[in-house]
């Protein structure tokens, strides 16, 4: 537990079960910062709470969102009621969404902060602590710092080991052995399969009804976890159930089919100290019958659908079965993180949250202004949302606006009870049950999403924990969303007005542009084209390039650029790209540019270019031949100060096509550039002369094989030019 010079987290052991037995607790921990300023708590001590949960908390950093990290960050109580965890810190519910109750207390002593001591009560408790109960876990606290300073003081500080210490916390009596014989024998004359599971889940009694109907021996149960002595038993619906029941404290149930066609029935009964397991054979029940029965008594109603293996049959005419929540939740808040624009979030909503929960409805609003807009849909008629398009965050109230507006989720199982709140929406909303989920994120209200039922549907505590957390999950991905897609509208603006509106009609000149932004990121780019006139009919310029980056700093870039070369046209080709250089590294914007530069005299036919780094241009002779023009190029813009940009010359007789693109239109991945580019030479070569088509007719050609891309991350200019 460390050397001499640390005293043993043992000397906390009484004082935490001291702290749950006072305030009524069910379980408690210690964590402790070590010394040296390292921001992680770690795990010193813990009552109460299986090992392999308890374990998760073997490091917690202070830095991340969750009550406890805040607690410690801010130096004050954090208390967290049933369900209050799933709306305030979703991304921490999610990894527990049963009702409970957390109170999160930092240990003090001046400035000094050693720790948090964290205390769990069942989800049945009231919603508040009273002031009576405050003040004992403030006592509780102070006790815990004090003992903590006093040994630090000492020279003995108390530092968390390696692994946490267990603490059980005791019998409020002991059974003799004659007493414990006869209870033995009270559980051996039960018709019903009994076993006795200690807190980590193991089995520690069985009487012969259990292993006739598990089918196992009593030895081979004792001693073993239930996921072990049973394999048939789903893991994942039987953790569930395990973890439901100790974290909330309440009794729960699940039922599983033990091969071949034998249905059992396993009710949970938990206490600090392990649960009560009875096992009953369902017979010829169906599983809805059993859960129509169950919900008849308080202990069923905590859990009315657990999940189940996904070969249990479906009951006919029951409720939708929660089948598989925590992977469903796992998956969503995982898949929600990839999701870009709000069409997007809705789709992988409406596809993972409506199968989960058994939903038929979804519908998604955004709040706009003082006004709900519907941003999508699923189980809806276009005519049946058009009554809720729009609706106002104020009078008359609905219960979307109200959960918006009060951030609290509401729940209505049937029409009754949705019509006694809101007369008349029932008839409106054609369902026959909703969840209405408020989107909140950092306090500010993004909107609601509302699932509905085709049948009156009960929400049992734990669904309402998990939609809840949900609820949180998806308000930050619509955020994002609905910024990414506000930044791709500015993004087009702005790409629009950097790029020329329309290039000059040039007598005998025949011009294409084509502007295709990237499938992937943000929809703006560097890539620019422009054409340019020299003199009245007989000179122009072409250029294009490609500024590095997909953002608004390289956007800017690429109009400072254009700019450049249209101020220096006229001269030289390669004095031209000279002086745009020159200008680059004077502004020192931290990219690079590549470009190509064309000066054409239309009376003498003939080109000359220069390029610094960028693709090369193709010519397409009238005769149908086509050419690299694989130029000596100049370095980038905006590297080098003393740079030379040698120029080329070409015939360009009428007829011809000079096709200049940006790498965009190339580059695939896998593919050498030059091959790349000698296969859209064979497509130039393919579609013809401009005596069969025109520039506009060429240029969509050449677009069209990028286009079948699914997937492009970079942006595609084109320009050609064709003198008649």
């Amino acid at each position: 537990m460390g050397d001499s010079s640390h005293s043993s987290t043992e000397v906390l052991d009484p004082l935490l079960v001291r702290a749950v037995r006072e305030t009524g607790a069910y379980g408690g921990a210690v964590l402790l910062l070590p010394p040296g300023g390292d921001r992680v708590l770690r795990l010193a001590t813990v009552t109460g709470v299986p090992p392999a949960f308890a374990r998760s908390w073997r490091r917690v950093g202070i830095d991340i969102p969750t009550p406890l990290a805040e607690s410690v960050r801010e130096r004050r109580l954090m208390w967290m009621g049933v369900g209050e965890m799933a709306r305030r810190y979703p991304q921490a519910a999610v990894a527990a969404p049963y009702p409970f109750a957390v109170a999160d207390v930092p240990l003090l002593t001046g400035d000094i902060c050693w720790g948090a001591l964290v205390l769990l009560w069942p989800g049945a408790r009231p919603a508040e602590l009273s002031p009576e109960e405050l003040a004992t876990v403030e006592a509780a606290g102070e006790r815990l710092a004090r003992v903590l300073s006093e040994t630090d003081r000492a020279g003995r500080p108390v530092t968390a080991g390696d692994e946490p210490r267990f603490v059980a916390r005791p019998r409020e009596r002991t059974p003799g052995a004659a007493e414990a014989l006869a209870a033995a024998d009270f559980a051996e004359r039960l018709p019903e399969g009994c076993c006795a599971l200690d807190l980590d889940g193991r089995i520690t009694f069985a009487n012969r009804a259990a292993a006739e109907l598990l089918d196992v021996g009593v030895p081979e149960l004792l001693g073993g976890y239930v996921r072990e002595a049973l394999p048939w038993l789903s893991a994942t619906a039987y953790e569930d159930r395990y973890r439901a029941a100790v974290l909330s404290q309440a009794p729960t149930f699940l039922t599983a089919r033990r091969p071949p066609d034998r249905w059992l029935r396993f009710d949970l009964w938990p206490d600090p100290a392990g649960i009560s397991m009875v096992i009953t054979e369902i017979g010829r029940q169906t599983r809805a019958e059993t859960t129509e029965r169950a919900g008849a008594t308080e202990r069923a109603e905590t859990v009315r659908t657990p999940p189940l293996a996904p070969t249990s049959p479906a009951g006919d005419g029951g409720e939708p079965v929660l089948t598989g929540a925590l992977s469903h939740l796992m998956q969503l808040s995982a898949t929600l993180t990839e999701a870009t624009g709000v069409e997007e979030v809705v789709e992988l909503v409406a596809g993972q949250l409506m199968p989960a929960f058994g939903a038929q409805g979804l519908v998604m609003f955004m709040a706009e202004g003082p006004r709900l807009r519907i941003v999508g849909h699923r189980g809806y008629t276009d005519e049946a949302i058009e009554a809720f398009e729009g609706a106002p965050l104020g009078a008359p109230p609905t219960p979307a606006s109200n959960a918006l507006t009060s951030g609290k989720p509401s729940f209505f199982a049937s029409p009754e009870e949705l019509g006694r709140e809101y007369p008349g929406v029932p008839a409106l909303v054609q369902k026959a049950a909703w969840a209405y989920l408020p989107l909140v994120t950092s306090g500010k209200p993004v909107g609601c999403c509302v699932l509905s039922y085709e049948r009156p549907h009960h929400f049992p505590a734990e669904e309402r924990a998990i939609l809840t957390s949900l609820a949180g999950l998806i308000a930050q991905a619509l955020e994002r969303a609905h910024l990414h897609d506000a930044t791709q509208q500015l993004a087009r603006r702005l790409q629009d007005g950097l790029l020329p509106r329309e290039l000059p009609e040039i007598p005998g000149l025949d011009v294409a542009a084509r502007y295709l932004p990237a499938t992937r990121g943000m929809e703006i780019g560097g890539d620019f084209y422009d054409l340019i006139r020299l003199d009245g009919t007989t000179t122009v310029a072409a250029t294009i390039g490609d500024v590095q980056g997909h953002n608004v700093t390289a956007a800017a870039l690429m109009g400072q650029v254009r700019t450049a070369v249209r101020a220096a046209a006229g001269a030289a080709p390669g004095e031209v790209l000279a002086r745009t250089n020159k200008l680059l590294v004077d502004l020192d914007p931290g990219l690079f540019t590549s470009c190509l530069y064309v000066d054409i005299d239309l009376a003498h036919h003939r080109a000359r270019l220069a390029n610094a780094g960028h693709p090369p241009p193709l010519l397409r002779r009238p005769d149908g031949e086509v050419t690299v023009l694989r130029m000596p190029p100049g370095p980038l813009l905006g590297i080098v100060r003393r740079a030379e940009y040698p120029a080329i010359e070409v015939p360009f007789p009428p007829g011809a096509v000079l096709v200049l693109y940006t790498d965009g239109l190339v580059e695939t991945p896998g593919i050498d550039l030059d091959v790349a580019t000698d296969e859209l030479a064979g497509h130039l070569a393919r579609y013809g002369s401009v005596a069969d088509r025109s520039t506009d007719e060429v240029a969509d050609a050449l677009l069209g094989h990028a286009r079948q891309t699914a997937s492009r991350s970079d942006d595609i200019a084109l320009l050609l030019i064709s003198p008649r």
